[in-house]
Order: structure tokens, then sequence, then C-alpha cells
């Protein structure tokens, strides 16, 4: 057993490394040195060394030349040197009165012993050399286990006479204690402390526990105190400072809210109540060590990062702030506890601000007791996990599955909202203020990035953009919704800094818009990379935003309306889905007839392409000269429109105040009846990047108005057949001798005139009153000057207002066309309308054929007096043979008037039919020209003059108009 002095060096390494070493003469540093410490720390710490030991051989004298006195008790109980071992005699600890009082004036000077420097310390033969830390690239492989540690007790001045008796009585056997350092395993924090934690001092044996403090001088206990904050100012517990019982330095949240500390009983009141008081920030050092050692992991992100690697910096300060302290302890002799009181009030200021941070930080991130109750990111990352899942991660990275982790722009926001509220204090602002700066960085970057380049590098998704890799761009030809558009790139409302808040939608934007530019490559984005704001203190931050979003969207809106002609594909398809001009259409009409007429599923769309191709390339016609005709393309779509518009309009809610059941889960029924005519619809072909604007959505909306203009120009044609039946056919021309029969037929060419009327207005008032202004609307601001909304050269449009604008001008169509209303949807009455014109035409060669049976003057074999003999003739070619004799000719003529009643019956149907509808429709018409949509009231005026002259002229009560 052998009895050493012992002291602490605390050295700042040139790379920024502070290193507390303890050594118990220079012999035994050089060979823990040469395995613990860089070459230059050596070197530091040698020249300490050998200054101290010069200083204490030689210096006699004090700093103003008086003889300095020396404890001759102590020199003289030096054992003599070990001539074998070359061992320098060591010097017994001596406990006289100490050189100052209480209140801090020095004592007389042979009072002033070396005791208080020093400590005596029982070391047992079977030490081992301290595990120190060393880094992986020069530790060598076989030296990776865990080294054991004694992690040693001391122990307290004694008095004199005590020390004498000790040295006279032959020493007790050492008890059994050997406590071990380890090493815990790698974390994914680079700079984690890999040490673990030393035993505590009250399992040491109680041959080892320091003398009581009230068998201690006042002077030897305001000593033995300042040594033992010192100890405690970097985590460690002292001879009689020490943890509370219910810390556990193995427990991680314990020691993420610091230790606690106890003095042992017998210090004098006034010094307890100094070392009370500078306990706080002890506590507040190892709690922030802790932090930085978890903040640091992978999974908290770059932000958090970067917020402990400016903590650490003030970390690092306040260790050579003890190890000035320590200096002056040994060297000053006025050095008391009331001036290490006073020395550390600053830095007990920022250590308490730094502490209150990250309790903020740990409480969010649910590591401390003070768990948060704000609601989880939910759905927002349901594309996020799933991606994760798919390359086969975690639910959540790293070690905190089922926790929410507060980083990014939460973190910003956090110290900002801290500094606001710390405004008034000087020094805390100063500090948030360096923290904040220092936090910002990385996300700055990740901000100029993605408003310079369009590009998200954000590993730990700590960004306010999120970019949803699920969605691909070739998913443009089949989004209906505009996903990729609007869900590709999203704010995360949580991860948004305070300073981002008023210009969050420009940063969407400009990203959004340069990404855009990028992958089409038609504009240079790499030279606006150059000298940009690097935190959000910079005065350049909002012009930097502002000047990036304006060059992304001019950048797009060139890239749209002049590289990739957005103005003529617009013309392009208005020529094709609005039927103007419409010559082309009714020639590819008239060829497709035959086909067209056949059930959709037996239509033969390769054909019908290709006599539409034939019609575009004929000379003579304004689409000939569409440079996109190649785009435009046939298909059937067996859903009847009326169905697919009461489908949309249940899912989205067009119509406000209804709760209407969404019928996506019911299959969409076709329709029975439907031919190929009901059933065409274009396609159209458009590529990236138009595709934004004329996406899968506003194609949707485009051929849902193509499939009403076309009901409307089909029915036409076939009023206009019926037309030509009834001014042709020699049962319609025959003047009737029975009145009843001329009667009936002028019925039925007023019922066909009436919805000849009603089918023309309708397609009036939607192409020329809905679809003309309000296109010449959309190209007007498309064609204003510098993109401007008013032309007033202010270049205020962006491309999502275009993108708006021109989802908007197709939903006032659609409105105008009444194809959006959910009543008159549920309702059918246009429906219905349509319908009872298409049958009224359809049947028309039935009708003629039943005149021509209910006519006597046709029945006979005789030639009537009014007709010529070339008509005659047509008509009884025309006819089919039958036997002509007088019993046949008797009963045709009995039941003649029963057919011609049968004839009235059904006009009469058919004309109650439409007039009651189209009375409904009128008067809905009126309610909705009052309530939304004025524009209805001039359709209103035209119909009213098909349903003059009729019992159901005027309004109609709502019980009746519902039944």
């Amino acid at each position: 057993m052998g009895v050493h002095h012992v002291r602490r060096v605390i050295v700042k390494c040139p790379s920024g490394v502070v290193a507390v070493f303890y050594y118990n003469c220079p012999r035994h540093f050089e060979r823990y040195s040469s395995k613990c410490l860089q070459p230059v720390a050596i070197a530091i710490m040698s020249s300490r060394l050998s200054n101290y030991a010069e200083r204490r051989a030689n210096n006699t004298t004090d700093s103003n030349g008086n003889p300095r006195p020396r404890a001759a008790a102590a020199s003289s109980a030096q054992p003599a040197a070990d001539s074998r071992t070359g061992r320098s005699p060591h010097t017994s600890f001596t406990n006289t009165a100490h050189k100052r009082s209480a209140s801090g004036n020095p004592r007389p000077g042979s009072r002033i012993v070396d005791e208080r420097r020093t400590e005596r310390m029982t070391v047992t033969t079977r030490e081992k050399l301290i595990t120190r830390t060393m880094s992986t690239e020069r530790r060598p492989k076989e030296t990776a286990q865990p080294e054991r540690e004694i992690w040693r007790s001391k122990e307290g001045s004694k008095p004199r006479q005590t020390e004498t008796k000790l040295r006279e009585s032959k020493p007790d056997p050492p008890q059994t204690w050997d406590p071990i350092a380890t090493l815990v395993p790698h974390s994914t924090a680079p700079l984690a402390i890999r040490i673990s934690t030393a035993p505590l001092a009250s399992e040491a044996p109680i041959a080892q526990q320091p003398q009581p403090l009230h068998e201690l001088s006042l002077e030897v206990q305001e000593a033995v105190m300042v040594e033992d904050l010192l100890f405690v100012f970097m985590g460690y517990e002292g001879q009689y400072i020490r943890y509370s019982y219910g810390y556990n330095p193995s427990d991680e949240r314990d020691r993420l809210q610091g230790p606690t500390f106890k003095i042992l009983p017998g210090l004098d009141p006034s010094l307890q109540d100094l070392t009370l008081s500078m306990l706080q920030m002890a506590t507040h050092h190892s709690a922030l060590e802790m932090f930085v050692n978890v903040q640091s992991r992978q999974e908290f992100g770059i932000v958090n990062h970067a917020l402990c690697a400016a903590i650490r910096k003030f970390l690092n300060d306040y260790l050579v702030m003890v190890a000035q302290l320590e200096t002056q302890f040994l060297t000053n002799e006025t050095f008391t506890l009331h001036l290490l009181h006073v020395h550390t009030l600053p830095t007990n200021q920022m250590m308490s601000q730094l502490y209150a941070l990250a309790s903020d930080l740990l409480k969010r991130n649910a590591l401390l007791d003070d768990e948060s109750e704000e609601e989880s990111e939910g759905a927002e990352d349901y594309d996020n996990i799933i991606e994760n899942l798919k390359r086969g991660g975690d639910l959540v990275p790293g070690n905190m599955t089922g926790k929410k982790i507060c980083k990014g722009g939460v973190v910003i926001d956090l110290i900002t909202k801290r500094l606001e509220s710390m405004s008034g204090d000087p020094a805390a602002r100063s500090l948030l203020t360096s923290l904040l700066r220092d936090a910002s960085r990385p996300y700055m970057a990740m901000l100029n990035e993605w408003l310079h380049h369009g590009e998200i590098k954000d590993p730990h998704s700590e960004f306010l953009i999120k970019e949803q890799k699920s969605m691909r761009r070739d998913m443009l030809e089949q989004d209906y919704t505009d996903d990729y558009w609007d869900r590709r790139y999203m704010i995360q409302k949580q991860n948004i800094p305070p300073q981002l808040e008023g210009v969050k939608d420009k940063v969407l934007l400009a990203g959004k818009y340069l990404n855009v530019v990028r992958e089409c490559g038609g504009v240079d984005i790499s030279k606006v990379t150059q000298d940009l704001p690097t935190s959000f203190d910079d005065p350049r931050f909002l012009d930097n935003v502002n000047n990036a979003y304006a060059y992304a969207n001019q950048s797009l809106m060139e890239l749209l309306i002049t590289t990739h002609a957005l103005p003529a594909r617009l013309r392009s398809l208005k020529h094709y889905f609005f039927l103007d001009p419409s010559d082309y259409f009714t020639y590819f009409m008239e060829l497709s007839a035959s086909e067209l007429r056949k059930p959709p599923k037996s239509v033969n769309t390769v054909k019908l392409q290709s006599l539409l191709d034939l019609v575009l390339h004929q000379p003579g016609s304004i689409v000939y000269l569409d440079p996109f005709k190649e785009d435009v393309y046939v298909e059937m779509n067996e859903v009847s429109l009326i169905k697919m518009l009461e489908r949309v309009v249940n899912i989205t809610g067009i119509e406000p105040g209804e709760s209407l059941q969404p019928a996506s889960n019911q299959p969409i029924e076709n329709d029975k009846n439907a031919v190929g005519f009901t059933s065409l619809q274009l396609n159209y072909k458009v590529p990236f990047p138009v595709s934004l604007v004329i996406s899968r959505k506003t194609v949707w909306r485009y051929q849902a108005l193509f499939r009403h203009l076309l009901s409307l120009k089909y029915l036409e044609s076939q009023l206009s057949t019926a037309w030509q039946t009834h001014n042709t056919g020699i049962v319609w021309s025959h003047k009737s001798s029975s009145r009843k029969l001329e009667v009936w037929k002028r019925r039925v060419w007023t019922l066909r005139a009436r919805m000849v009327v009603f089918v023309q207005q309708v397609l009036y008032f939607c192409t020329l009153e809905v679809i003309e202004p309000n296109w010449h609307s959309l190209m007007s601001r498309l064609k204003a000057k510098d993109g401007s909304s008013d032309g007033s050269g202010k270049p205020d449009r962006t491309v999502d207002e275009l993108m708006q604008d021109h989802v908007d001008f197709l939903d006032t169509c659609l409105k105008g066309c009444m194809l959006t209303n959910g009543k008159l949807i549920k309702l059918q009455i246009h429906s219905k309308l349509m319908q009872t014109c298409t049958y009224f035409a359809r049947y028309t060669h039935w009708l003629s054929q039943q005149l021509g049976e209910a006519d006597s003057d046709l029945i006979g074999p005789f030639k009537p007096p009014n007709m010529s003999a070339k008509q005659w003739a047509r008509f009884q070619a025309a006819k089919d043979q039958r036997s002509a004799n007088d019993s046949s000719l008797n009963g045709q003529v009995q039941d003649e008037e029963g057919r011609i009643s049968n004839l009235f019956e059904i006009l009469k149907k058919w004309e109650t039919n439409f007039s009651r509808h189209l009375q409904i429709l009128l008067d809905a018409l009126n309610h909705y020209a009052a309530t939304e949509t004025v524009v209805l009231l001039s359709l209103c005026a035209r119909l009213a003059t098909a349903n003059q002259g009729t019992e159901y002229a005027g309004l109609r009560s709502e019980e009746d108009g519902t039944s």
C-alpha cells in the first residue's frame, strides 16, 4: 500500500477538447498519458507538471518577495527516497490551522500549508490503468475490449495527531472494493461519451470515507468545499458533496434531469449557503452533457445536431472556466468560496438558460416526465411510413418507435419563442440568438437548396416541405384528382419555423416550379446559388425567398406559354371538345353513323379513329392546321353522362348545404339503351409539363362538356330527321279526309317544334352564352401583359393562379350548363326531357306506320282525289302486300276510331311528359337564377316560349314540381 500526492490537471487541447487528468507523480503521468492523450496535450501537461514541480521546490517567496513559510512538520515527516526504485519521497498530509478565515482574510503565513492543494490517497497494489476513450481510428482492434479502472476514493484532511497515529500504527488489510469502468455500446451519436458512470461514493468502504466535517476547522471546511465544488462542477461526486439518494446515474431520465447534490452534515451554515447556491450550475452542466449525448443521435435530425454542437462549444468554455478557477485556487492565496461564487454567477445564468431550453426540448420529445399533449402527425405521414416499410425500414427511424420526435422547424420555433420571451435579458438574448443562428444553418441550407434548385435534401424529414416519392410523373395519365401536383410536395405544418410562416406558400411554390423546370431542362437554374443568407437574422432573408419565388414563377410561365405553347393547346381543346367549329365533326358523324348506331361494346373504335383521322387531315378545315390534332383520339364510355355526373357530385359534394351519400362504393350500372352516339367521347394526350395545367382532372371536365354538347347535337339531328320525315312522308303530307287525323298530325308537328326549340335554345345557351364568354375571359388573362391579371404590367400572375383560372373556367362552364347542380341531377329533370325528345324522334317511323293504318284514305285500293298518281304509286310500293276484300275493309273501317283514339292517347302522354318536365325545369332555373347563377335568366326566357299555350305554363308549386 503506497501513499501518493494526487493532482488534477485540466487542459484544453488545440483541437478544442478539454482533457481532465489525474496523476500522482510525473512518472505515472508519462505512463498514462502515452495511452490516453494526443501528443500536443502530453506536451502541454508535461510542461505544467515541470513548472509546478519547479515552483514547489524552488519558489520559497510569495509574489511580494516575502519568505513563504513551509510546513516543517510535513517535510520532516517525509520518508527517504527509495534508491532502488528512484521514487521520490512523498509528503504526508498534515492538518494545521488553515491559512484563511471564513471571511476570506489571510491568516499569518506560518499557518499556510500545502494540504489545501494535496490529497492523500490510499491505492491498492492491484491498481489498474485508467480507462481512456480512444478514437476508433487509433485504437487497435485487440485493445477494443473494455479495460478495468479503479475509481479512487478521496479522503479528507485529518489532524496531525491522527496522521501520526496512523503512521505509527500498523495498517489494516485493505477492504475489497474493485469498481470497474466499462465501455457502453455505440450509439448513433458519434461524440457521445462511452465510459460507464462512476460508482457512487456512498458505496465505498467505510475505511475510505472522509473525516466528518464537524471535526474540521472553518478554514479547512472552506478549502475542502472549494476542492469538492471543482469536482462537482464537472459532474463528479466530491468527498463531502455527493449525489442525492434519489438519483440513479444509470437511468437516462435521471441523467437528463441532472443530478441533485447533498452536502454531508457538519458544514458551517455560512459556507453551506454559498455552496448550495453553486450546486445548481453543476446540475445543469451534467444534464446538458447528457442532453448533448441524446440529442446528437441520428434520428433527431441535423437541426438538433447543430444545436448540440453549439451547446457543446459553451460546455467547452465552461470547462475552461473550471480550469481557470482551479488555477486560481492553486495559486491565489486570497481565493475564497465567496470569490468562487462571484466568478460563477454569469456562467450560472448561461447554464440555467441552456438547461431550460434543453428541458423544453426533452419534454417535447417525451424523454422527461412532462410529456407533450400535442396530437401526433397521423395521416400526413402515412406515405412516408409506407415508403420506409417498402425499403425494409422501421415504422419510426432509430429507437424512438412510438414517440414523437421534436426536430427541424419545431426546434427552431421553440428557440425563437424562448428568445421572444427572454428579449428583456441582454445576456439571455445574446445566448439564444447565437444558438438560433447556429441551429438554423442546416435548415437554411435545405431552404436554399429547395428555393434555388427545387431539390429536398432532408434525410430526417424535418424540412417544412415534404416530398411524396410515391407520386410519380407517370401518374398524370391516370390522375383525376390532381394528386400529383397537390400532394407530390406538401407543407408539413408542424415543421414551419415562425420566420417562414408568412412566406410558406411562396417557399412551396418556388420549389415546385423549379422542380418542373429542372425536370424539363428548359431553364438553367445553377446560376442563382451564390452569396445566399445562412441564418434567419440575415437582412437578405426575405428578399432571398421573394426573388427565388419570382424567378421560379417566371421560368415556369415562360416554359409553359412560350416553349410548350399552352395557348395553342387550349385552342386545340376548344376545337375538339366544344365543337368549335363543328363542320369537321358533322362530317365525322355522317361517315361513322352506321358504326355509331351499334351498342357500345360492338363499336369498332379502331375504325372510328381512322375516320376521325381522315376528317382531321381533310384540307379546308380549321382543324387541318392544328399542330396537335394527332393527340386527340376516340373512346367509348358505356356509363351515361347523367350517371357519371351524379357519381361525381355525390363524391365531391358540390351542392352546398347538403349531405349526399357518396356512391364511390356502389358499382355504376351501364346504360342499357346506350348506343355509339351516346357513349362516344374524345380523349386527349398532353405531354409534361403542360399536363400540370391540362391534367386528367381538367380533361374529365372537357369530356363532360363534350358529351353534353354531343347529346344535344345528336338529339337536334334526330329531330331534324323527324322534321324531314314529316315534310316528305306521304302519310304526313297527304291531307286526310278525317279531321281528327289532321288535328293529331298538327299536334305532332307542334310537339316536334317545341322539342326543337328546347334543344336548340339549350345548345345555343351552352355554347354562346356560357362557354364563349368564359373562354374569352380565360384567354384575356392568359394574354395579359407580363402575366398580370389586369394588364397593368405588374407580374403578379403565378402558375398556380393560371391553373386555378383554367379549372374555374371549366367549373363555371359546367355550372352554367347545369351539369353540377346536385338537385337537378338527382331529379334528372334535364335527363327526362332529353329522353322524351329522344323517344319521340326515335319512334317517328313507327308513328308513320300507325298513321298510315289509321287513315281510311290510304287503306283502300283507290287513289285519294287530292294525291297525285306519282305519290300514290310510291305509297303503294312502300305499303305491305295485303289482301283487300270487303270484310277486312269493313273491319278496318270499324276499327278506325279506335286507332285514332290510341294515337291521341300516345301523343297526349308525350305532350304531358314534355310540358310537365319542361315547366319543372323552368321553375328550377328561375330559382337558381335568383340564388346562384343570374345567367340562367336568359335561358328561362327562351325556354318559356316552348311551353306557352299549354296547361303547364306558369310557375308550378313545389309539390307538383317534385311529384
